[in-house]
């Protein structure tokens, strides 16, 4: 599986680990940055990774700052992206099954290496579940459209929006 991975510097350490671990599994990893830790803003480098994912050139990204939230928070903001800043495998398994995310947040600072492995294996081993989840999946991308998220939506999960 091809994955973006991306942090600022307060999760580049943790960024660098799950890069290490995808790779040792045979992943192609695609790393839209930050390149140290030396202070530098996450919104740069969660949109890439998300832009990434949402242009098809990865199949699922990865973010991670100090807290995980804004690279989360980022990552949302790009159309087609669905991303949860997990804190356990349970949330990042419950995320994918009914959510379809495509796109993991993690916290440097309250997650070290085992606990991060485990909850990316979760998000990559868990297929989304469909049913009436893909409804609801239709009723966001009719709210990230401008709709209200009630209108008649397709059962279909969107595609992921080109970038340009």
């Amino acid at each position: 599986m091809r994955i973006a991975v991306a942090s600022d510097h307060a999760g580049f350490s943790l960024k660098e680990h799950v890069k290490e671990t995808l790779t040792a599994q045979g992943h192609e990893v695609l790393d839209a940055g930050t390149t140290s830790d030396e202070s530098t803003d996450y919104p740069e480098y969660a949109a890439k990774a998300a832009r990434a994912v949402a242009a098809g050139d990865a199949e699922r990204g990865v973010v991670v700052c100090g807290s995980g939230n804004g690279v989360t928070i980022t990552a949302n903001k790009i159309a087609g992206i669905r991303a949860v800043n997990a804190h356990d495998a349970a949330e990042a398994t419950m995320a994918r099954q009914h959510n379809g995310i495509n796109v993991l947040g993690l916290s440097q600072a309250r997650l070290d290496g085992a606990a991060a492995e485990e909850i990316v294996a979760a998000f990559l081993d868990t297929d989304f579940e469909g049913g009436r989840h893909e409804r609801r999946i239709g009723e966001i991308a009719d709210v990230e459209g401008g709709g209200d998220g009630t209108a008649p939506v397709s059962t279909d999960i969107p595609p992921a929006a080109p970038t340009h």
